[in-house]
């Protein structure tokens, strides 16, 4: 896997993608950062060598460098999934290839169902911290020392001083931010009412099919981590409605602005 990654960095880099302080994966609904950035490469993902390709509706997939807020940024527009049927090996090659190309710090986005009953739909939670419950690890398997240690202190996944940066953010901007820890399931089937309340039983406040993996898999290279997800369905017992992947994109849509209002200035203070 190694010998592809550099491949992959090698590539990139020749392209002109040189140094990215902060890599950005943009989720459902959430690409309209990625038009606050000014442009230097957009290479579709079906030219980069290795690379797998979304296949979800919404996710565009390309890979974007250039300049946001003053700071050089490499940001995907369009993720991976497990559910999809990629390994978690190759959902998680971007974030090893990121890292190869000098990216110290990432920061994901994510849209979820609320199990918190002080959320509703179009919320903005800052990830405090996640449960796996993915069927399979992202570093199950050999340990390559070379990206880092056997065993991850988990203590820390996402940085508190990320943290403390977008809480001041927000609220200089007076727009309302809640935080909670995030649940990863495989999907991509939307959860049940009784997978709703085990959710919130194990002390989750908001669950979804992504982020989790990628967030392991760069802290197993030290990299620091901030995440955001916007309460795009609830699973709150009494507030259950149908739910389909276009209403998740539509909700997550509505909450754009005032995200890439906080990711603008976020990022100009990282």
């Amino acid at each position: 896997m190694y010998e592809r990654i550099k491949e992959t960095a090698k590539f990139l880099k020749e392209l002109g993608i040189i140094n990215p302080e902060i890599g950005i994966i943009l989720g459902t609904g959430l690409g309209g950062v990625a038009k606050t950035i000014r442009v230097e490469k957009k290479i579709p993902y079906h030219d980069i060598p290795n690379f797998p390709v979304s296949t979800v509706s919404g996710h565009t997939g390309a890979l974007i460098y250039g300049e946001l807020s003053g700071r050089k940024v490499v940001a995907m527009q369009g993720r991976f999934h497990y559910y999809e049927g990629w390994e978690m090996e190759e959902v998680t090659f971007p974030v090893r290839v990121m890292k190869l190309l000098g990216v110290e710090k990432l920061m994901v986005s994510n849209a979820s169902g609320g199990v918190n009953p002080d959320f509703e739909v179009g919320d903005i939670m800052i990830i405090t911290d996640h449960i796996n419950f993915m069927p399979e690890h992202p570093l199950r398997g050999e340990n390559d020392s070379r990206f880092g240690p056997r065993f991850v202190d988990m203590h820390e996944p996402y940085d508190l001083e990320m943290i403390r940066i977008m809480n001041e953010v927000a609220g200089e901007k007076n727009i309302p931010v809640k935080q909670g820890v995030y649940l990863a399931l495989q999907g991509p089937t939307f959860e049940t009412p009784a997978e709703y309340r085990m959710v919130r039983l194990v002390g989750a406040d908001t669950v979804g099919m992504s982020t989790v993996p990628e967030v392991i898999v760069a802290r197993h290279m030290d990299v620091k981590c901030f995440g955001l997800s916007v309460i795009t369905d609830l699973g709150i017992e009494g507030k259950i409605e149908p739910v389909s992947h276009e209403a998740v994109q539509e909700a997550a849509r509505g909450s754009e602005e005032k995200l890439n209002d906080l990711v603008l200035e976020f990022i100009r203070r990282c």
